[in-house]
This record gives structure tokens, C-alpha cells and sequence, in this order.
């Protein structure tokens, strides 16, 4: 497209070729993320619409009076990115770049004469005209563009407002394209670590579902981030039993992950085999509140079962945690485990007592553990799935763990209309074999 000669040309019938030459630009500098590409860009167009000799722009960024860089200047050769490369940009001090970028107002030279041993007398050789443009950060004027012509007396006077606002306007948006820019790179390193973690809690579940004679288990995890403080574990016991731990650290995110990896670290460093459930919860809340949620103010609900398909019980304790449901598929009764409920681990300190309840395990009983990120699953008008329907899925009575784990992950998808989870799910199946 072949430019007006004149943009800043304001006369009535020259309004069209100052509306099209506008899009025109603004069209190109949208397509680019880079605050570098885009000054290389609006310098191009600008030496289009308004034709200078020298274009020089001068930085007072983190400096004091009378040093500067420069940091633009159109005749070197790539240059590095100021952006990127502050560092490779020299402190100059003094002379006539020091009082423009210092002067916080637009300046107007029409016979410029720089004498020898100026700092600025290598940039501004045989240029006679100069007016340079403040760009303001804050109320100042960090940064200072300097552009000169070989004539004296080359910039009118009337023009120098659409300039100074022009590239001001300028200025902010390559600022917030910087600003977005780095943020998106923040984003993808924080990404990047959050996903480390993410694999390494992955590592600490089990990798495998546990094969006990007598029980069938099915297992589902999803966390909201990229890592939750949603835990799992299985503890093979003595005479057959399984030991099932489900937990849910409090909050979200990395803080979460971490104190689900030490609440993991400390249940298997358990001195002996967590065969009593009211003990090793104990033993998990000594630690916890003795060494990592007193002063940082989390806490960890967990329930643990120990389930003995020889002596057909379940024995559990509960830590605040959302009361597993039972339902005996041989006469439809329902059995809210919640009935040895105390304070969340790393609430109390010291030797809390986690009182312990036994029922019995007869063939077909179907044990559902889970976190709250089920239970409190919300839809579009903001509805909570419940165990409601947790309770109809069970009633149902599947054939296997698996099955009835797909039935509740179906319901709960139909619910929310497979909606991104606001918060970790876990669901442990348990079903009571012949």
C-alpha cells in the first residue's frame, strides 16, 4: 500500500487517506506479540508517514540524573533487544541526550548544534534539526525518542502533538505486550514445574490395584490442577487384609501437592503395619501437627479401613473425611460409614484419639470411598451432586468394582456435563467378593 506523504496533513479532504493509512497500520502491529518486532514495525511506519534521518531512543530506567542508555538507534546493525539484553546496552552520562531524557517535556530543536565531546555528538553528526518525544511511565519519562532531520527549522511545530500522543499511545502498548509476554513466559515455567510435581505425586499412588482374594477394587483419580492434594494408598497386611487410606489435604494446587507427598512419606514410614486403623491415623496426626501444619495452617481429612475378607469386617477411623457409603447388595440396606468421626489430621496436636468401628463384610457389599471434589461437584445452575446419587448408582448393585465405578463417573458427568472439576476426585471402590 503506497502511504499518504503527509498523515499528520489534517485538512478535511485528507481524512479518508489518514483513516486508511490508521487501519492499515494498526492491522500490522496486531499481529505481533513481541514488543521488538512491534517498535521495528511502528519505526517503519512512522519513517513512512513522517520521514527522519535519525531515530534515537534514550532510557533513564533505574538511573539517576545525568546517566542514561540508549537503547534504539536506526543506523546500528542488530542491535540487541532491550527487552531482553538490558544489560548489553552501556551507561552514558551528561551532555544533550542526559538533559532530554531528564527534561520529562517534549523538546523542539530547529538548529541543532552539538559540540565536540558530547556524548551525543557520534549519534547527532550532520543534523541540524531534532525534537524528542517523552514516553511516560507512572507520570515519567522513563523513556525519551529522539528523531532528527539534516534541515534546520524541519518539524512543525503544529505537528509535534499528534507525535508526542501518537507515540505515547505507542509506547503503552508495547509496554503491555512486554508485560504479556512476560507474564505468559511466568505462566508456562510455573506450568512447567506444577507438571514435575504433577508426575512425581503421580509416582507416590499406587501403581497397581491390589489383588486380595475376596475383594474386588476399582480406583479413580483426577486432580483439578495440574496436582492436587487428593491421596489414595493400599497397605497389604498380615492374614489377607488391605489396608485403604483415602485423604484430602486442604486447598489446592502446589501447597496441596506437597503436603499430600509428606502425608505419603509418613504413612509408610509407619514403624510397624498400620493394622489398626485408629493408631496409624494417630500416628499420621502426630506427625502432621507436630512438624508441618501448625504454622502454616493446613490440615488433611483421611479415613482408613482395614477390610479382612478372612474374618469378613471392615474396620475404620475417620479424620474428618466424607463418610464412605456401604450398601449390602443381599437386602438393599445403606451403611454411612460415620460412625468414628473426629478432627482433621494436623487440627489437634499430640496424641489425639481416633476411636475405631468394626461392621461385617458379607458377599456382594459394595464400599465406596471418595473425596468432597465428588460429593460437591456442582452443575450450571450451581446444584451439588450429593450422595444422592451416589446412593442410586450403588443401589444398582453392579456385578463388579469397575462397573460401578464407571456408573458413578457416567452420573456424575451427566451431572456436570463433563465440566472441568473445581476440585480433586478420588473414588475407591471396594466390593465384597464370594
Amino acid at each position: 500500500m503506497n502511504l499518504a506523504p503527509n498523515f499528520f496533513d489534517t485538512r478535511s479532504r485528507n481524512w479518508r487517506a489518514r483513516l486508511a493509512i490508521s487501519v492499515e497500520v494498526m492491522r500490522e502491529l496486531s499481529r505481533y506479540t513481541d514488543p521488538q518486532e512491534m517498535s521495528h514495525v511502528f519505526s517503519r511506519r512512522m519513517g513512512q508517514l513522517f520521514p527522519t534521518s535519525r531515530q534515537i531512543t534514550l532510557s533513564r530506567r533505574g538511573l539517576d540524573r545525568p546517566d542514561f542508555r540508549i537503547t534504539r538507534y536506526n543506523l546500528w546493525k542488530d542491535a540487541a533487544n532491550p527487552w531482553t539484553h538490558w544489560d548489553r546496552f552501556p551507561v552514558r552520562t551528561g551532555g544533550l541526550f542526559a538533559d532530554l531524557v531528564y527534561a520529562d517535556d517534549p523538546r523542539l530543536i530547529n538548529d541543532l548544534r552539538v559540540p565536540h565531546g558530547d556524548p551525543a555528538a557520534e549519534f547527532l553528526e550532520g543534523q541540524r534539526s531534532a525534537l524528542s518525544i517523552p514516553i511516560f511511565e507512572h507520570g515519567a519519562a522513563v523513556n525519551t525518542v529522539v528523531v532528527t532531520r539534516e534541515d534546520a527549522n524541519a518539524f512543525p511545530p503544529e505537528q509535534v502533538p499528534e507525535l508526542v500522543w501518537l507515540t505515547n499511545l505507542f509506547g503503552r502498548a508495547a509496554q503491555t505486550t512486554a508485560l504479556t509476554q512476560a507474564l505468559r513466559e511466568a505462566y508456562e515455567r510455573a506450568d512447567a514445574e506444577l507438571r514435575a510435581i504433577a508426575d512425581i505425586q503421580l509416582g507416590l499412588l499406587p501403581p497397581a490395584l491390589p489383588t486380595v482374594p475376596g475383594l474386588d477394587v476399582a480406583v479413580h483419580y483426577r486432580a483439578a490442577c495440574r496436582a492436587g492434594g487428593d491421596y489414595y494408598d493400599f497397605f497389604p497386611l498380615p492374614g489377607g487384609a488391605l489396608g485403604v487410606l483415602v485423604a484430602d489435604v486442604s486447598g489446592h494446587g502446589t501447597h496441596a501437592a506437597v503436603l499430600m507427598a509428606i502425608t505419603h512419606g509418613i504413612a509408610h514410614a509407619c514403624p510397624e503395619p498400620p493394622t489398626r486403623p485408629g493408631a496409624f491415623l494417630t500416628h499420621l496426626n502426630r506427625t502432621l501437627s507436630g512438624r508441618y501444619t501448625r504454622t502454616a495452617g493446613a490440615f488433611v481429612t483421611a479415613f482408613y479401613a482395614v477390610l479382612d475378607p478372612v474374618r469378613n469386617t471392615l474396620t475404620y477411623a475417620s479424620a474428618g473425611h466424607v463418610p464412605p457409603r456401604l450398601l449390602r447388595c443381599s437386602d438393599g440396606t445403606l451403611m454411612p460409614l460415620n460412625r468414628a468421626q473426629r478432627l482433621p489430621l494436623g487440627v489437634a496436636a499430640g496424641d489425639a484419639d481416633y476411636p475405631e468401628q468394626t461392621t461385617d463384610l458379607v458377599p456382594g457389599d459394595q464400599v465406596l470411598l471418595f473425596t468432597d471434589g465428588v460429593t460437591e461437584a456442582v452443575n450450571g445452575p450451581g446444584d451439588m451432586f450429593g450422595t444422592e446419587r451416589l446412593d442410586a448408582v450403588l443401589a444398582t448393585c453392579p456385578r463388579t468394582a469397575a462397573d460401578l465405578l464407571r456408573g458413578v463417573l457416567a452420573e456424575l458427568d451427566s451431572f456436570t456435563r463433563s465440566a472441568a472439576p473445581a476440585d480433586d476426585r478420588t473414588l475407591v471402590v471396594i466390593r465384597r467378593t464370594a
